[in-house]
C-alpha cells in the first residue's frame, strides 16, 4: 500500500464521520462549550417592565422639560421594591437603576441634574428629553422569542442570556466518547518503577487532554500487553461503553510485535487506510468497527501527538458539531530549511515576533519523534510539503500553531 497524502487522509477520515445528534439535558452550570440541540426560546420577557437605566427621578416630561422646574418627591422605586402609586402632575419618584418606572412617569432625570430642596422637593438643573434613561419592557427579548438557534456553542455570554431566559437546563448534543488504549509490553503507568526494558507510558495523557479540549469525554482503557486476547478484551470494553472513537497508541504497524491492526481486523474492523506520507506519524491506522471510528496512532510520543492534532481533533469536532479549531497560519523562516523528500514534514519550532509584528519560526536542531521535551517547548509545527525546495531565511512558510492563542 502506497503512502497516502495527508490532505487526502484527513478528507477520507472526515468524510466518513457524521455529527452525533443524540440529545441530553445538562444543568446550565455544566453547559459551557456544549452545542444546543434545538432553538432556545425565552420563557419570559426581559425586562419584564419599563425599568430605569440610571439613578435619578422618575417624572413626567411635561413637568420638567426645561431647567428650573420644581417637583414634589412622593416616594421611591428600587430594584425589587416598586413604587405602587402613580406619578401625577408636578410629582416625582426617587428611582434607582433597574427599578420599575412607576405608572404616570415617562422619563428619568439623572440625580446629578436635580437640586434637592427642603420639603422633599427637587429643582431640575438640566434639560430633559422625553423617554430618557428608560429601558422599555421587552427591549432585550420577548417571551417566546427564539434567541439562540440550534447549533449554537454555549459560551459565557450565551449562558448568561440562557439563564436570563429562565432556563435551568439545556438540551444539547451528546459529547463524543473517546476510548484510549495504550498497548505494549514495555509500558508502565506513571508512578511505577520501570523494569530494565520498560518505559513510562505518557501518550495517553496528552491524547486524553487533546480529546477533552476538542469536546469529547474520555474513557481510559489502560495499558494492555502485546497479547491479542487482552487487546480484544479492551476493544470489547470500548464497544460496551458505546465509544464513538477508539484510539490505540502503538502497535498499529505490521511488525512481529505489532498486534493491534490484526486484532482489530479479527474483531471486525474495516480498515480504510494506514501509512501516511508524513513525518512524524507515518504508521497511522484509520478504520471503523461497527459505528465506532478506529484511529491507531503511532507509539512514539511526538508522532502520536502530531497525528492527534491532525486527525483526532478535527474528527472529534465534527462528531460534536463544533467548528474546527483554527491552527493554521504563516510565519517566516528564521533559518534555512533543507529541501524535502516525498513525505510532508511537521518540524517543531519556536516563534518570536519580528520588528514588523510577524512571526519568525526557528526549528529545534533535534527532531527525533521520541523527544517529548522538545515538543513541550515548541510553539508551532513548520509544515514542509512533499518535495518542497530549500526554504531560505525570511521566506514565508505555513505553520500549525500548537497554542491557538498565538494566532492573535
Amino acid at each position: 500500500m502506497s503512502l497516502l497524502p495527508v490532505v487526502e487522509a484527513q478528507a477520507r477520515l472526515l468524510d466518513s464521520a457524521a455529527p452525533i445528534h443524540r440529545v441530553e439535558s445538562v444543568p446550565l452550570d455544566m453547559a459551557e462549550g456544549r452545542v444546543l440541540a434545538k432553538d432556545l426560546t425565552a420563557r419570559l420577557t426581559q425586562p419584564p417592565f419599563d425599568a430605569s437605566a440610571m439613578d435619578g427621578y422618575a417624572l413626567r416630561f411635561e413637568d420638567a422639560a426645561l431647567p428650573g422646574s420644581e417637583l414634589q418627591v412622593i416616594g421611591a422605586s428600587a430594584a425589587g421594591h416598586a413604587f405602587e402609586g402613580t406619578v401625577g402632575k408636578g410629582k416625582a419618584v426617587r428611582i434607582f437603576t433597574g427599578a420599575p418606572v412607576p405608572a404616570g412617569a415617562d422619563s428619568v432625570l439623572l440625580q446629578e441634574d436635580a437640586e434637592r430642596l427642603e420639603g422633599d422637593r427637587i429643582r431640575t438643573t438640566y434639560p430633559l428629553r422625553k423617554g430618557q434613561h428608560i429601558r422599555p419592557r421587552g427591549q432585550d427579548f420577548l417571551e417566546g422569542e427564539a434567541v439562540l438557534p440550534a447549533g449554537t456553542v454555549m459560551d459565557f455570554s450565551r449562558l448568561t442570556v440562557a439563564a436570563a431566559m429562565n432556563h435551568p437546563a439545556l438540551d444539547v448534543y451528546r459529547r463524543p466518547l473517546v476510548a484510549i488504549l495504550a498497548t505494549g509490553d514495555e509500558l508502565v503507568a506513571p508512578g511505577n518503577e520501570p523494569g530494565p526494558s520498560q518505559i513510562i507510558a505518557s501518550n495517553t495523557f496528552g491524547i486524553a487532554a487533546l480529546a477533552r479540549n476538542a469536546g469529547a469525554h474520555v474513557l481510559d482503557l489502560g495499558i494492555v500487553a502485546d497479547d491479542s486476547d487482552d487487546i480484544t478484551a479492551a476493544i470489547g470494553r470500548a464497544q460496551v461503553a458505546k465509544a464513538d472513537i477508539i484510539v490505540t497508541l502503538g502497535g498499529a504497524s505490521v511488525g512481529d510485535h505489532d498486534l493491534v491492526q490484526a486484532t482489530m481486523v479479527a474483531a471486525g474492523m474495516k480498515l480504510d487506510f494506514w501509512r501516511i506520507a508524513m513525518r512524524p506519524g507515518k504508521p497511522l491506522m484509520v478504520g471503523s468497527l461497527g459505528d465506532m471510528h478506529v484511529l491507531g496512532l503511532p507509539g512514539n510520543p511526538v508522532s502520536s501527538l502530531v497525528c492527534g492534532l491532525l486527525f483526532l481533533e478535527p474528527l472529534i469536532r465534527k462528531l460534536a458539531s463544533l467548528p474546527p479549531i483554527k491552527r493554521e497560519g504563516f510565519a517566516r523562516a528564521a533559518m534555512s530549511f533543507a529541501a524535502n523528500d516525498q513525505r510532508q514534514d511537521y518540524v517543531r519550532a519556536t516563534l518570536t515576533k519580528a520588528a514588523d509584528g510577524g512571526w519568525l519560526a526557528e526549528p529545534f536542531s533535534k527532531q527525533d519523534s521520541s523527544m517529548m521535551k522538545v515538543f513541550s517547548r515548541a510553539d508551532c509545527l513548520v509544515v514542509r510539503p512533499p518535495h518542497a525546495s530549500q526554504l531560505e531565511v525570511g521566506s514565508p512558510t505555513p505553520v500549525i500553531f500548537l497554542r491557538p492563542d498565538l494566532l492573535g
